[in-house]
């Protein structure tokens, strides 16, 4: 009879507590607690959307057609927008770009293939067409026509084998493609048009459709040879879009349903169909490529007008970041400044319960909070960049706005030259106590502000303003490459803000927002295009929300144990803190970011 040592080479561990770093997989017993326990890594349970880079033209955007490929190896290929067009562009993960053009022009056809290898077929350009044209990643060649002229259908395999079915006029017509030719086989069991589809010439899936205004749910089967009535979609719905190499793991996204644009999206694992994520825009004509796991969702229908929006979708099971308890600091404080890593950070000012505005300067060693030397002047409302042994502090709120600045070489701080504004509750980021950009804030009679300053270790300069004026944004960066996010404006009222700005050492440019508007936020500090945001307020509620940039757009994650606003931050992507804070009350609590992150499991009878 087998053991667990002869199988895996080691003995059962006990523990008296658990142990600090247990690999994953790794089985062990907590005689405290008198269980059996494992650890396996922390994964997403449902799949997501985050935004990627538009079309280049407004003649990509509405288009019905894409690959069914891979999520880095997207076309978009003709489509109409008060008018038909031959453009084709190519989607490499992060940036579309256009190539050749179809030799027809034309909307809503099928397209199918891996980028560059891609069959599009049929269509509408005033009237339907049977031509099919194969592109080889450079160039579109007129090849064998279909059978049937028609629009609004789909299909799905490769360039040498695939299924086409449903449309407009002969909406339970399929055909299949050996490469060459094209052999019409047994037909839908229900005719739609506005169909969306995925799988391959022998397995393949066909969900949603007409008849409208509502559309329908029906989902069929195709085993090679014959279509099959199974489990319906949720959502009734027309002109959806399709996603999936595999018909047992197929996506469904988007669509129409009367007059209702549709976001919805929905996982099929074989059998049934479940609700996932929504699509950040709702659409209709939406085009797909890639599979259940990653696929890219591209143009469409909004009310009013088409789209160029481009989304990346991440299936469930990826590895996820999770926030955990840490050392808790020594002095709760709120709107605390702060800089460095979650090995070696350091947290300065801030407000308190007991004795308002603190000078106390914390630094943390990966294990340990402790005192050291004091701030010369004690406040709240700065803000801060830099490391733990080089970094400064700027702005003022209390007692009173000021534009006063001071360094930390790790031992002590030391009066700088103020800012040119005496203002409070300002953004900042940059790489430690000689580089710095200071922007926004609030000071009356103007209230929020735009204005942007660049330390240079000696003096501040002013430099082009932030395009949105704003206070108690928060920064991520250094002053050639930066970030500022979320925020808000106080005057006339209250607005809270998810608006981020790119710095590129000269000019601030509008980027995707937060998906969450919010003020007083933390957030990791050195690299531009890979930062966490987390935590902050937004009436009425304190704000447990984690986001994740990645140079493009922002993502949800994995929230905050405890909600709160004002708290310092250290770290990375990888790994991070977030230092206590205010919930209707001054906590000293700390959590800690890994990423990925891992799951205790505990065996009970």
């Amino acid at each position: 009879m087998a053991t667990y040592l002869g199988t895996h080479g080691s003995k059962i561990q006990n523990y008296t507590t658990d142990p600090d770093n247990p690999n994953t997989g790794e089985v062990w017993y907590n005689e405290t607690a008198n269980t059996l326990k494992f650890q396996y890594p922390a994964v997403t349970t449902a799949g997501s959307w985050r935004t990627g880079n538009n079309f280049n033209s407004t003649a990509s955007s509405g288009r019905g057609d894409g690959t069914q490929g891979a999520q880095d190896a997207a076309l978009a290929v003709a489509g109409n927008n008060g008018g038909y067009f031959a453009n084709v562009e190519s989607y490499n993960g992060t940036n579309w770009t256009e190539v050749n053009d179809l030799n027809t022009t034309r909307a809503f056809t099928a397209t199918f293939g891996l980028n560059p290898a891609t069959i599009t077929a049929g269509g509408y350009g005033g009237t339907n067409v049977t031509n099919v044209e194969s592109f080889n990643g450079t160039n579109w060649t007129e090849v064998n026509d279909l059978n049937s002229a028609r629009n609004s259908f789909t299909g799905t395999g490769d360039a040498t084998a695939a299924i086409v079915f449903g449309g407009s006029p002969t909406p339970a017509y399929t055909e299949l493609w050996n490469g060459t030719n094209w052999t019409e086989v047994n037909d839908l069991n229900s005719g739609r048009y506005g169909i969306a589809g995925a799988g391959t010439s022998t397995e393949a899936l066909a969900f949603g459709g007409s008849p409208e205004p509502g559309g329908v749910a029906i989902t069929e089967a195709w085993n090679g040879t014959n279509w099959t009535e199974v489990n319906d979609l949720n959502t009734a719905r027309i002109y959806l879009g399709g996603l999936g190499s595999s018909a047992p793991s197929a996506i469904a996204m988007g669509g129409l349903s009367g007059s209702t644009y549709r976001a919805q999206t929905e996982l099929y694992n074989g059998t049934n169909w479940t609700e996932q994520n929504d699509l950040s825009t709702a659409r209709f004509q939406v085009s797909g490529s890639g599979t259940s796991t990653a696929g890219v969702a591209f143009g469409g229908a909004i009310p009013g007008g088409k789209t160029q929006a481009t989304e990346e979708w991440t299936g469930a099971g990826a590895p996820v970041g999770a926030w955990a308890s840490g050392v808790s600091i020594n002095t709760a404080r709120n709107a605390g400044a702060s800089g460095g890593a979650t090995s070696a950070a350091a947290v300065y000012g801030g407000g308190q319960a007991s004795t308002g505005v603190v000078a106390v300067t914390e630094l943390y060693n990966g294990s340990n909070w402790t005192e050291v030397n004091d701030m010369n002047t004690a406040r709240n409302g700065m803000a801060s960049n830099g490391t733990s042994t080089s970094c400064l502090g700027y702005f003022q709120d209390d007692p009173a706005r000021s534009g006063k600045t001071e360094s930390w070489n790790g031992t002590n701080w030391t009066e700088m030259n103020d800012l040119s504004q005496s203002v409070r509750q300002g953004g900042g980021l940059g790489a430690d106590n000689t580089s710095a950009l200071a922007y926004g804030g609030e000071s009356a009679p103007t209230h929020q502000l735009a204005t942007t300053e660049l330390w240079n270790g000696t003096n501040w300069t002013e430099v082009n303003d932030l395009n949105t004026a704003r206070l108690n944004a928060t920064g991520s960066g250094i002053v050639t490459a930066g970030l500022a996010a979320g925020g808000r404006t106080v005057n006339p009222g209250t607005t809270d803000l998810a608006v981020t700005e790119s710095w590129n050492g000269t000019n601030w440019t509008e980027v995707n927002d937060m998906n969450t508007a919010r003020y007083l936020s933390g957030a990791t500090k050195p690299v531009y295009d890979s930062v966490l945001v987390y935590g902050g307020y937004a009436a009425p509620n304190y704000k447990a929300n984690t986001e994740e940039w990645n140079g493009v757009s922002w993502a949800e994650t994995s929230d905050l144990s405890t909600a709160r606003q004002g708290g310092g931050s250290a770290g990375t992507t990888a790994s991070a803190l977030y230092i206590s804070g205010y919930l209707n009350t001054y906590t000293a609590a700390t959590e800690e970011w890994n990423s990925p992150s891992n799951v205790i499991k505990t065996l009970t009878d």
